[in-house]
C-alpha cells in the first residue's frame, strides 16, 4: 500500500436486515474510530442544498419525479470523500444495494486510489428477528420502548416511565411484514455477499448476540481494516 493510499479515508460497508442493529453499531463505530456514517439520502440533500454540479443534476432529476442514477450518487459520494471531516473513514449507509452498484463503487474508488476496506455482514436468525421486531411496542405518551418477550412493563399496558396506558405498535413491525422485509433483504443482498467475498473483504458478525459483544466483534474488524 503506497503513501497516497494511506492518506485516503477508509471505506466500510455494513450489511444487515432491518432490526439487525446497523444504526446502533454505526453510531458506536463513529464514536470509537472517528468515522462518519454517510447516508445516501443525507448526501443527496446536502449536495442539492450546496448546489454542487452533481447536486444540481440530482435536483433536476428529483424535480422531474425521476430516480437519481447510480452515476450521480457516485459523483456525490466522490465529492463527499474529499471533504476534511471524513479523513478517518466512512461507513456507507444505503449504498451499494446491488452487485452492479458495488462494481461501480469499486471503479469509482479505484480511480482515486481507494478501495472498500471491509464489508461486514451482520448475520441474523430470521425467526428470531421476526420475534425481536414484531414484539416491539412503545408508550404513546412518552415514547418509552417495550417488548412482549424481553421488556414487558411491570403492569400490563401501563408505562413504567410515565404511567400512560396507550401503547402503539408500528404497522411495519407486524410479523408478516417483517418476514417479507427479511425475504426481500436476502434476495437483494445475496449478490453483495458473494461479490465482497470474492473481493476478499467480506467479514461476518453474529448480530444475534448482546449489543456489546457485537460491538467488540466489529471493533476488531474495523481496527484491522483501517490500519
Amino acid at each position: 500500500m503506497d503513501a497516497m493510499t494511506m492518506t485516503r479515508p477508509a471505506v466500510l460497508i455494513l450489511l444487515g436486515p432491518p432490526g439487525a442493529g446497523k444504526g446502533t453499531q454505526a453510531r458506536m463505530l463513529e464514536e470509537r474510530f472517528g468515522l462518519v456514517q454517510l447516508s445516501t439520502g443525507d448526501m443527496l440533500r446536502a449536495a442539492v442544498a450546496a448546489g454542487t454540479e452533481a447536486g444540481q443534476q440530482a435536483k433536476a432529476v428529483m424535480e422531474a419525479g425521476g430516480l437519481v442514477s447510480d452515476e450521480i450518487v457516485l459523483a456525490i459520494l466522490a465529492d463527499r470523500l474529499r471533504q476534511d471531516d471524513v479523513k478517518a473513514g466512512v461507513i456507507l449507509d444505503g449504498f451499494p444495494r446491488t452487485g452492479a452498484q458495488a462494481e461501480a463503487l469499486d471503479r469509482m474508488l479505484e480511480a482515486t486510489v481507494q478501495r472498500v476496506n471491509a464489508a461486514v455482514s451482520l448475520d441474523v436468525d430470521d425467526a428470531a428477528m421476526v420475534e425481536r421486531i414484531s414484539g416491539r411496542f412503545t408508550c404513546k405518551g412518552c415514547g418509552e420502548g417495550y417488548h412482549d418477550s424481553f421488556k414487558a412493563p411491570a403492569v400490563a399496558e401501563t408505562c413504567d416511565k410515565c404511567g400512560g396506558t396507550e401503547m402503539v405498535r408500528r404497522a411495519d413491525d407486524r410479523a408478516e411484514t417483517v418476514g417479507a422485509r427479511l425475504e426481500a433483504y436476502h434476495a437483494q443482498t445475496a449478490p453483495l455477499i458473494d461479490y465482497y467475498a470474492g473481493r476478499g473483504v467480506l467479514k461476518r458478525v453474529d448480530a444475534m448476540g448482546a449489543i456489546g459483544q457485537v460491538a467488540d466483534d466489529l471493533n476488531g474488524i474495523v481496527a484491522a481494516a483501517t490500519r
